[in-house]
């Protein structure tokens, strides 16, 4: 997969300097990845949770912060739309961010 906005998340490791090796790790298998369908990922993520509007959440570093990308499966991209932490992610909308 072609990850959007690798700089989001270096931005976000910078200021969380404890998320970044989950985070570089995260984006590493995920860019090897050539997922077609959300089953795909579901196998190397069991605990990704899947959302309207082909939305990822991902569980970043023990559940300590959550990941969100919007998955385009047809072309292989995933594109970051939000990184932080629960008390922020509670906040958001994940469908419409």
């Amino acid at each position: 997969m072609r990850i959007i906005a690798l700089s989001t998340l270096r931005a976000f490791w910078e200021l969380h300097t404890d998320s970044e090796t989950p985070l570089r790790s995260w984006h590493a298998l995920a860019s090897r990845a050539a997922w077609k369908s959300p089953a795909e990922i579901k196998d190397a993520y069991r605990n990704a949770s899947f959302t309207a509007n082909n939305r990822v959440v991902f569980n970043i570093k023990g559940n300590d912060y959550r990941l969100v990308v919007a998955v385009r499966y047809d072309r292989g991209l995933m594109y970051v739309r939000f990184i932080g932490t629960h008390r922020r992610y509670d906040k958001i909308d994940v469908e419409t961010i």
